[in-house]
């Protein structure tokens, strides 16, 4: 239990720090803004040395496609179309449950507007209970709950292209009616980076042909992410920032264990620096993001925008195919606009995804009951859970 008067005499130093940060944070923008602008005027110059020197470089700074001062007014959406998206959720294997498995849970949306079609709001569970599905993942060093979550993204995605492309494809008419598929985060999957290349075969391949599956039906696909923490875009200023000719930072910087002399706006976010020059209903330049692991993605690399959607500045990805076709990307865009305007700040369909996902208390007590009758009714016996579980449901507090 919180005990708030011991914590009331904390408050004060709280409110102090936080109001000499707020002080540092308009700096910070200020020089950003100039740094923006310098690094306009020799962009192509900047990009170039980048790409000549990315294996020397300590940071990742994704590389703008368009010219910095790029501001795009999104179109308004057409009447006329139709939104897919899932999310997931899951129960944890414990080995104080009645039995040790994981259960995966996805939620999938389909909305039509303008269409009058009855929406899809549902979800697919799936239990894992088998030794290959439970302990393959040791032999790689990765834990059981770790992997499920991995497993769990792998289930979204594919789910999303096997609603989205039953949807579209012939013999139904619905090919003409612009589409968007969407998913809550990223799009680049950090957690493969120093994944065992025979663990990563059993997840990035799979998504990979997902999206294929997208492209081939014209579905575009796009990763939301609000409240980014991501400085791949202000990264690239760094570049300008750099007191060296070149951006050699393994030779010039290698003994800094400090703060390095091109890092003049940390810890500013992309987010935070896109709310001041971006109007509501505009997008910024598109990036194409350096992430070492979308090596692997092939034709799939990932490219991504900022857009004020009028509550907040998110952050956008989508895959290459998207990116390069721009009456897909404007489609996408404005499809998305008009979703976070729907739901009041947030993807309606996101929303919607993830509350046909979600695994409440009493959902996870009813799965162990019904796991608990089948177990007794096959003649096992000694069902139950461990005393420390049983104490914890029964605390007096």
């Amino acid at each position: 239990m919180l005990d708030l008067t011991k914590l009331a005499g904390q408050i004060p130093g709280i409110s102090q720090h936080l109001r000499l940060e707020a002080a540092a944070s308009r700096q910070r923008l200020e020089l950003g803004q100039q740094l923006l602008l310098q690094a306009l005027l020799q962009q192509e110059e900047l990009v170039k040395r980048q790409q000549q020197w990315r294996e020397r470089m300590t940071f990742t700074a994704a590389t703008p496609i368009e010219p910095l001062d790029t501001r795009i007014d999104l179109n308004s959406p057409p009447e006329s179309h139709t939104i897919f998206a899932t999310d997931g959720s899951q129960i944890a294997p414990s080995h104080h449950e009645i039995a040790y498995c994981y259960l995966i849970n996805v939620g999938r949306v389909m909305l039509h507007y303008g269409q009058s079609l009855h929406p899809l709001l549902d979800s697919l569970p799936e239990v894992f209970y088998r030794p290959e599905d439970l302990y393959v993942s040791r032999q790689w060093g990765i834990r059981t709950e770790e992997w499920m979550g991995h497993r769990r993204t792998v289930s979204e995605v594919i789910m999303l292209a096997e609603m989205a492309c039953r949807w579209v494809n012939p013999p139904g008419s619905h090919f003409d009616i612009p589409n968007l598929a969407m998913v809550d985060g990223s799009l680049i999957y950090w957690f493969l980076e120093g994944m065992p290349g025979e663990a990563r075969d059993r997840i990035l391949p799979p998504i990979l042909d997902a999206w294929n599956q997208l492209r081939s039906v014209n579905v575009p696909l796009l990763g939301y992410l609000s409240a980014s923490r991501s400085l791949e875009a202000l990264n690239f200023l760094r570049l300008q920032a750099c007191p060296h000719e070149m951006p050699d930072c393994a030779t010039h910087c290698a003994s800094i264990i400090d703060k390095f002399p091109c890092q003049i706006v940390d810890p500013l976010r992309d987010a935070a620096f896109w709310t001041t020059l971006l109007q509501p209903g505009q997008r910024s330049p598109l990036f194409r993001s350096s992430a070492r692991i979308l090596d692997l993605y092939g034709d799939h690399r990932i490219y991504f925008c900022y857009v004020h959607v009028g509550t907040e500045v998110a952050r956008i990805e989508m895959p290459q195919w998207v990116a390069e076709n721009s009456s897909l990307l404007n489609q996408a865009l404005s499809l998305t606009l008009a979703q976070v305007h729907k739901g009041f700040g947030y993807p309606v369909a996101l929303a919607e995804a993830h509350n046909q996902a979600v695994v409440r208390g009493g959902d996870r007590a009813r799965f162990f009951a019904l796991l608990e009758q089948q177990m007794i009714r096959v003649g096992l016996r000694n069902v139950g859970t461990s005393y420390k579980e049983a104490r914890k449901r029964g605390s007096i507090s």
